[in-house]
């Protein structure tokens, strides 16, 4: 591993522990995020709660752990996957996409660092395989008693499914109806999703992530035949990726709230494409290199355009302009309409923030491939 990169993400993630990590209620052996910096009272109480973005941390403890294993943050994951409970009330929401990100979360837990939770797991994947209704023209819903069948539930589900459970048929199946539905055929980039036979046509980063991170794991866990199918598809997708949302080479960003964590989810996924898309074709070492090389372009250009606040990183939005420091005034992030809007100075949102660190851990592993 690059030492330059683990020492980058090291300070991401001291920075969210220092500003965002709290206690739940203020009761022993919990943790949760608080979703702004600086933050109004509400906040620190967790009033204000982003299920997905909760998961999105606890995902991000796991690199760090991965990275750099400590005793310390163990027992940190282990509270963060205690209060995501505690807070929510259960373990399920009305939301697929949702859901799905806390199980990737929690199944990396148990893989990776050994922190199990299978009664709580069975049920979000269950919540997920019964969700899915071809009949009505999915695909996974957005959310449940919805017709709104999108990129962002499936692509989650779909990478669960292959590695979690034996259920590889059924990522298959999700994966083949989003390459079926939402494909473009001009930019070969994923849509938003389709509702009442009708495409949403905006086109998301994270929306490729997670096509992307479902196409790998078909291609790592397939037979050579059906290997071949996703492959060729990672390689369309890098390729469009790299080509119409990576202005000179640095992911495109999606402002604060939700969007705040859509181009780290990229980050990821391309990542993952860099260390696990398997095969030594011309095509297979292209799309490693292009995704190893856009990872690397973000995280340097993100890292250059932070601010400094307290010796520890404040990431922008928008990883090729410079960050704004956050101030505690001005319209803070809400959730209106099944989605939360960004802050006023996106800067202050935990979603930002998390997308930031994400992008160095994502950094730390393809250097730490390409040094192999």
């Amino acid at each position: 591993m690059d030492q330059l990169w683990a020492n980058r993400a090291a300070s991401s993630e001291a920075a969210v522990a220092q500003r965002h990590l709290r206690r739940l209620w203020a009761m022993p052996g919990t943790q949760l995020g608080v979703v702004a910096w600086p933050s109004a009272r509400r906040e620190r109480l967790f009033g204000t709660w982003h299920y997905w973005w909760q998961a999105h941390l606890l995902d991000c403890l796991i690199d760090a752990q991965l990275r750099d294993p400590q005793p310390q943050r163990h027992t940190e994951i282990k509270r963060q996957v205690r209060s995501q409970r505690l807070r929510n009330f259960r373990w399920t929401n009305g939301y697929y996409d949702d859901m799905a990100w806390l199980a990737l979360a929690l199944e990396r837990a148990a893989q990776l660092v050994g922190i199990e939770r299978p009664r709580a797991l069975a049920k979000l994947t269950d919540q997920l395989v019964n969700a899915w209704v071809p009949e009505d023209g999915g695909g996974i819903p957005w959310r449940k008693q919805d017709q709104f069948f999108n990129a962002p539930a499936n692509g989650p589900a779909g990478i669960l499914l292959a590695r979690y459970g034996g259920r590889l048929k059924r990522a298959e199946q999700i994966a083949d109806w989003i390459d079926q539905t939402l494909i473009d055929p001009e930019t070969h980039l994923v849509f938003d999703g389709i509702k009442a036979g009708s495409l949403v046509r905006p086109q998301y980063t994270y929306c490729q992530g997670v096509v992307l991170g479902l196409e790998t794991e078909l291609a790592a866990r397939t037979g050579a035949e059906v290997r071949r199918r996703h492959a060729a598809r990672v390689y369309r997708l890098v390729a469009a990726v790299a080509e119409h949302m990576a202005p000179a080479g640095v992911l495109r960003g999606s402002g604060g709230g939700d969007g705040g964590l859509f181009a780290g989810i990229t980050a990821r996924y391309l990542a993952l494409v860099a260390t696990t898309l398997p095969g030594e074709s011309a095509d297979d070492v292209v799309a490693r290199d292009t995704a190893r090389s856009v990872v690397l372009a973000s995280a340097r250009s993100a890292w250059d355009f932070r601010q400094t606040v307290d010796g520890l990183p404040l990431f922008g939005p928008f990883w090729d302009r410079d960050a704004e420091l956050p101030t505690a005034g001005g319209q803070r992030a809400q959730f209106v309409a099944g989605a939360v809007n960004a802050s006023e100075t996106a800067e202050r949102d935990l979603s930002v923030q998390l997308s930031g660190w994400m992008l160095m851990e994502a950094a730390c592993n393809v250097t730490a491939v390409s040094e192999r």
